[in-house]
């Protein structure tokens, strides 16, 4: 967090006001950010949290700035808004989450499909559309792979509506006989 510093005339002229700029305070944040992003990430477990964590508490220190008389103490101070900020939030917070002994495992009863025996039908199911006449291949490919409409398959291989229509037919029926499927199902 940056703050705005005043240069020119007018900011000597400039009454002293809490929403002043620190020239001191940028140059604190940016010679200890490092420092300080350290100590944010010990208190969360995710990066982006901790550089929220570090912001707000940043904000903090800029708003009591010229309350703090001893600027060497400034690390103590950032800390300490740090860990307050930290409990506010934690305290806050919903707790969705439970430990427990053992991990949940989805009901395999309950109708989510495996994901290995869907890559398996998958892998499978190429393997199948690999065997088909190439031109047969070509129209399944675009039109189930590829999502074409019948007729945007029947302009990109130049043939017509029918065509494709009748070849897909047949590719499909190839599809249901094929033995390698068979074993999958």
């Amino acid at each position: 967090m940056t703050a705005p510093v005043c240069t020119g005339a007018s900011a000597a002229a400039a009454p002293a006001a809490p929403s002043r700029a620190y020239p001191s305070f940028t140059s604190y944040v940016r010679a200890r950010q490092p420092v300080l992003l350290r100590a944010a990430r010990s208190l969360t477990a995710n990066p982006s949290d901790a550089e929220d964590l570090l912001q707000t508490a940043l904000a903090k220190t800029y708003a009591a700035w010229e309350r703090i008389e001893d600027h060497r103490a400034l690390d103590g101070y950032v800390r300490r808004a740090l860990l307050n900020t930290r409990t506010s939030q934690w305290r806050k917070r919903r707790v969705d989450e439970f430990s427990c002994e053992e991990l949940p495992e989805p009901d395999p009863e309950a109708g989510a499909p495996d994901p290995a025996e869907q890559q398996a039908l998958r892998d499978a199911m190429w393997r199948a559309v690999l065997r088909l006449p190439a031109r047969q291949r070509a129209m399944v490919v675009l039109r189930y792979y590829e999502d074409l409409s019948e007729i945007q398959t029947a302009e990109v291989l130049g043939v017509s509506v029918g065509t494709v229509k009748s070849a897909v037919s047949r590719a499909l029926g190839k599809l249901r006989e094929d033995p390698g499927l068979g074993r999958v199902r």
